[in-house]
């Protein structure tokens, strides 16, 4: 008699059975303090990416008009938390650029693209809008008829 067989009247064998998750981003969205940690990171290099654009704006640029576009946008979607591993991979690649870019203040670019490669791979947290489009789903099956 196999394991399968002696465990088959179980109602908690035969509830895994039914009941499946789908994650299409991330193994698990971060919920209480780890969420909130996260939430705090998206939140602060968000607001100090729309920060920094807007005080170079207002003064002499040093670099093209879309750039600080780019970095409003990407603020933005770090602020509401979508779309968080592509916007995380983007701010990680254009900050490393910028490192080479600007090689006398390399800091403020190398610690942002750490934050960046960090969102990227650990994922937005409970707290976002990719945790509600690709988070957690059940999926209820129907009795098999042998």
């Amino acid at each position: 008699m196999g394991i399968a067989r002696a465990f088959r009247g179980f109602p908690v064998r035969k509830r895994l059975h039914q009941i499946g998750e789908v994650q299409r981003l991330y193994s698990t969205f971060a919920e209480g303090a780890p969420g909130a940690g996260l939430l705090l990171i998206r939140v602060v290099v968000g607001i100090g990416l729309i920060v920094h654009a807007a005080v170079e704006l207002r003064g002499s640029p040093d670099e093209p008009l879309v750039v600080y576009l780019f970095d409003v946008v990407i603020g933005l979607l770090f602020l509401v938390g979508i779309y968080t591993p592509i916007v995380g991979a983007v701010l990680a690649v254009m900050s490393v650029w910028r490192v080479f870019l600007h090689p006398h203040t390399p800091w403020t670019c190398i610690l942002l693209a750490t934050l960046g490669a960090g969102l990227a791979l650990l994922g937005p947290g409970a707290w976002s809008i990719d945790a509600r489009l690709f988070g957690r789903r059940e999926i209820d099956l129907p009795d098999r008829k042998h």
